[in-house]
């Protein structure tokens, strides 16, 4: 019988040899069949995830981030040690010495099958999941099995373990629209991956398998258990000592939600960068992995913000208190049902809160982050009610003339405490230029991005007022007139059919000067002067050389409204058309991306024109003469040495010039000044157009935001005046004629002028209240300012 149990053995064994044989020859000729039909493995090399578009300032602070899917993508060599041995322990301990399938998990699933008929999940290897992620779909088939096999082993033939490793952590969904460890470390812990705890590493390791189920924001006890599973896998392949998992595992769940860091707050350019990304490469920007390089600057922008919602808050709280926002019955609200509702309001740099006591002269609030404030006196008695944009209610005498327990409100953080505040109905706009090449520096387009997308640097169409003005005299100074021409500063009737029948235009404080230079005119910005001066050059001629600062001519009022600026402009075409009085005389173009970059290279670069004579690659045209420009720059310092500007001399410059404008009614205030190397306006108005009120000029409205802005834009500017270019010449000449002085002159001053404009003498020339021929020296008596100028 031995012989006969031998021969069954060995007929057994060559059973199995064979079977072993037939099975391998056809999976041998399957594999041969269906192998010009499997993918290069190749094109994995060059493979292209999705990644987020992403938006920095110069300095390369985040700005925003768009796209669906939030991944950094990391290379092997950076990821920590520690981490790859989490997702080893989780995933594949093998993973280093297999041929890219797990032979006995494939057999385990296999026994499975037969066994129960039912298929097991598992037996996947990294190599394999890699496979399945780049090339096959979800779907569970016997065929998509075999394929992912196929696959794998040519993956590990074509690449290094390294490669493959890399291509998994970074393609893999793990949950808060992470997609990779980078981004989920990101997103769980606001970390990157060498700042990651053993315990944060591995509780990441572990969300591969189920990233919803095993999400520690949204199952922390399933994702705790997950977490310590990992670390226990860890220590039993000894990839972590005993001392180092019982560390570990004390440590609670730290995961919280955070969003991508927002280092520079410039919402409005960066909406401006992604419209522009997209005109350019289509949905394709969301997902190509693109960082566009904007021309802001952090410090810049941040300044730019902080001034102009100064002074919305300050217009604001000038016209009185409009009242809670709402009244809670709030105590009978969860905590996570109050903060709900509080964190709903939150406003720019406002901050809600719920008033639970009123004292006599104090308040006490609880914020969304619960914690407890005391608005005292000084933050409340400015608040008498308002009653329309001309007249407020009397003054509170005690905090309970203005709130109630459960009253919604805003409050502020200021430099003398805690203030009660409100948000502004009024809107304004800030935008900063560097003047020789039109760089974007600062953009702010409201109040606050989130209540209103609305960029009122670009797309506000307003009336620039006196601000048109300095375009205005550039003209004249073009033509015959000097800074020292005369024009008489009188009342005057024009009945002009466009300007539908008898124009009375006048000054805004209702007086009249008489003859006046035109330097004096523009400091103290006088309407008449204007006017007259506009009619006396002709509107088509100036309209013409208006548009040499990049103005629209269909834009420009063609009457004699525009010397008072009758026209729509926005507050980037007004910075533009300064910058040229600020660069020597050049027309630039403002732009805001300064490069783009994708995968580490540098794909785009901008290349402006540049205000330069001959001495840079693209210089951009001359819009005005270097003459001209400096008599116009000499003009408008004046504006802040003695004119409707003379706050900003707080900045304490010699540099620094600009004109004040306001509109009828004061329904636009601006403020537009420079120096030599930045230019930034300054607009403050409601959208629909309504009145700001009484006094609510250029200069009180729009003024202090510039002034903030500038004190932190220029901080590392030289202080350096224009130089005089040649062709000017400096006169002394009689204040009252603008005549060259004569000995026996009273009121004797000096004046710049272009050379072919030098002023004659006295017996040259008789006065004539409009063509004659100047510069107001410190020192010098000039007519009483208006309060403000149009």
């Amino acid at each position: 019988m031995k012989w006969f149990y031998k021969l069954l053995m060995a007929g057994l064994a060559l059973g199995v040899i064979s079977a072993f044989l037939l099975t391998g020859a056809g999976v041998f000729a399957y594999y041969h069949s269906i192998s010009p039909n499997l993918p290069d493995v190749e094109e994995l090399r060059k493979i292209q995830l999705q990644v987020p578009l992403r938006i920095y300032s110069k300095e390369g602070d985040l700005i925003a981030e768009f796209g669906e899917k939030r991944r950094s993508s990391v290379q092997f060599s950076d990821i920590p040690r520690s981490m790859v041995n989490a997702i080893i322990a989780a995933e594949d301990d093998d993973f280093f010495h297999h041929s890219g399938i797990d032979l006995r998990g494939l057999a385990r699933a296999g026994l499975k099958l037969l066994m129960t008929g039912e298929r097991q999940q598992g037996g996947s290897t990294i190599t394999m999941q890699v496979a399945r992620n780049f090339y096959l779909t979800r779907q569970k088939t016997y065929l998509r099995k075999i394929y992912e096999i196929f696959l794998a082993l040519r993956i590990e033939q074509k690449l290094t373990k390294g490669e493959i490793f890399e291509l998994y952590v970074n393609k893999i969904y793990l949950g808060q629209r992470a997609y990779g460890i980078a981004a989920a470390a990101k997103a769980y812990y606001g970390a990157t991956l060498d700042q990651l705890t053993l315990a944060q590493t591995a509780m990441i390791a572990g969300l591969p398998k189920a990233p919803s189920s095993y999400n520690p924001l949204i199952n922390p006890e399933r994702a705790l258990n997950r977490r310590n599973y990992v670390l226990g896998r860890m220590l039993t392949l000894q990839l972590i000592s005993q001392a180092a998992y019982d560390k570990a595992m004390e440590k609670p769940v730290s995961a919280k939600k955070h969003t991508p860091e927002i280092l520079a707050e410039a919402p409005y350019i960066a909406e401006m960068a992604r419209a522009e990304m997209v005109k350019t490469h289509g949905d394709s920007a969301y997902t190509d992995g693109y960082h566009v390089y904007t021309t802001i600057q952090t410090r810049e922008q941040t300044a730019a913000n902080r001034a102009l919602r100064q002074a919305l808050n300050d217009y604001t709280d000038r016209h009185g208190y409009h009242g809670p926002i709402k009244h809670l019955d709030w105590q009978k609200l969860t905590d996570d049902e109050l903060n709900n509702r509080l964190q709903t309001q939150r406003i720019a740099d406002l901050q809600p809160a719920i008033v639970t006591q009123v004292d006599q002269q104090s308040v006490n609030v609880r914020t969304d982050e619960q914690a407890s404030i005391t608005l005292p006196w000084p933050g409340l008695q400015w608040a008498k009610a308002y009653q329309s944009v001309n007249r407020q209610g009397p003054a509170p005498e005690n905090a309970a003339d203005l709130l109630k327990t459960g009253d919604l409100i805003h409050i502020r953080n200021t430099a003398n405490g805690w203030r009660l505040a409100q948000k502004p109905k009024v809107s304004g706009a800030l935008t900063s230029l560097r003047s020789s090449d039109g760089a974007i520096l600062a953009l702010v387009g409201g109040y606050d991005y989130y209540t209103s997308q609305f960029n009122r640097v670009t797309q506000a169409m307003r009336q620039p007022g006196s601000g048109l003005k300095p375009f205005v005299y550039a003209a004249a100074l073009a033509k015959d007139f000097t800074p020292a021409s005369i024009i008489n500063d009188a009342p005057v009737v024009f009945d002009d059919p466009s300007l539908e029948g008898a124009w009375r235009p006048k000054n805004y404080s209702g007086r009249f000067y008489g003859p006046t230079r035109l330097r004096v005119a523009l400091t103290y910005s006088r309407n008449l002067v204007s006017v007259r001066l506009l009619k006396h050059m002709g509107i088509q001629d100036t309209v013409e050389y208006i548009t040499k600062f990049g103005f629209s001519a269909d834009k420009l009022s063609p009457n004699l409204s525009l010397a008072l600026g009758n026209a729509s402009v926005t507050p980037l075409q007004m910075a533009r058309g300064y910058a040229v009085l600020s660069n020597g005389g050049y027309l630039v173009e403002p732009y805001f991306i300064e490069r783009v970059d994708q995968g580490g290279k540098t794909v785009y670069r901008h290349d402006p024109f540049t205000a330069c004579e001959n001495d840079c690659p693209k210089p951009a045209p001359r819009a005005i003469s270097a003459q001209n420009r400096f008599l116009m720059y000499s003009i408008l310092q004046d504006v802040i040495r003695y004119g409707t500007a003379t706050k900003a001399k707080k900045l304490g410059r010699k540099d620094i010039a600009g004109k004040t404008g306001t509109t009828n009614d004061q329904r636009d205030a601006w403020f537009n000044g420079f120096n030599g190397s930045i230019v930034t306006s300054v607009w403050v108005g409601f959208d629909d157009n309504s009145v700001l009120g009484r006094g609510e000029v250029g200069g009180r409205a729009a003024l202090p935001a510039w002034i903030d802005y500038m004190q932190t834009a220029l901080t590392d500017i030289e202080d350096q005046p224009p130089r005089m270019p040649e062709g000017i010449t400096t006169v002394r000449i009689d204040a009252k004629t603008g005549l060259r002085a004569s000995t026996a002159t009273r009121q004797a001053m000096f004046e710049i002028f272009a050379d072919d404009k030098l002023p004659d003498s006295p017996s040259d020339t008789p006065t004539d209240p409009i063509g004659t021929p100047v510069f107001n020296p410190p020192g010098t008596s000039t007519p009483p300012p208006d309060d403000e100028l149009f």
